[in-house]
């Protein structure tokens, strides 16, 4: 990791915890507003803890990007939470010849990226 790279994500780390710290629910409700909270702290924690032993730039560039847009989906709709992804289960392959496995596939490619490592850690 670059020196330049480290501090980038260091950075993202710190705006996470700032964020945290100043997060208010959309509710207004102070319990809601400690777990959502408690959510972040432990989201940012357990993710910057799982991929910091990445090394290869391509992967780093995609979790720093990862990073960023759940910054701002989560400040745009007042949510911490990953915004689900609506799909039918078989809706995304044509009925005739294709296989499950295929469809497992084009689920994957079409996941958004603020979800690729939401279901590797809940």
């Amino acid at each position: 990791m670059t020196p330049a790279t480290r501090q980038e994500v260091l950075g993202l780390y710190r705006k996470i915890l700032q964020i945290a710290k100043n997060w208010q629910s959309a509710s207004g409700q102070v319990e809601e507003t400690m777990r959502e909270k408690e959510y972040i702290r432990n989201e940012a924690r357990t993710l910057f803890r799982k991929n910091k032993n990445v090394t290869d730039p391509k992967l780093i560039k995609q979790c720093i990007e990862e990073c960023e847009a759940r910054i701002e989906i989560g400040l745009h709709y007042n949510i911490p939470y990953p915004r689900p992804i609506h799909l039918p289960p078989m809706g995304l392959a044509h009925k005739q010849g294709r296989t499950l496995r295929h469809q497992e596939k084009l689920r994957k490619i079409s996941k958004p990226i603020y979800l690729k490592s939401h279901d590797e850690v809940s």
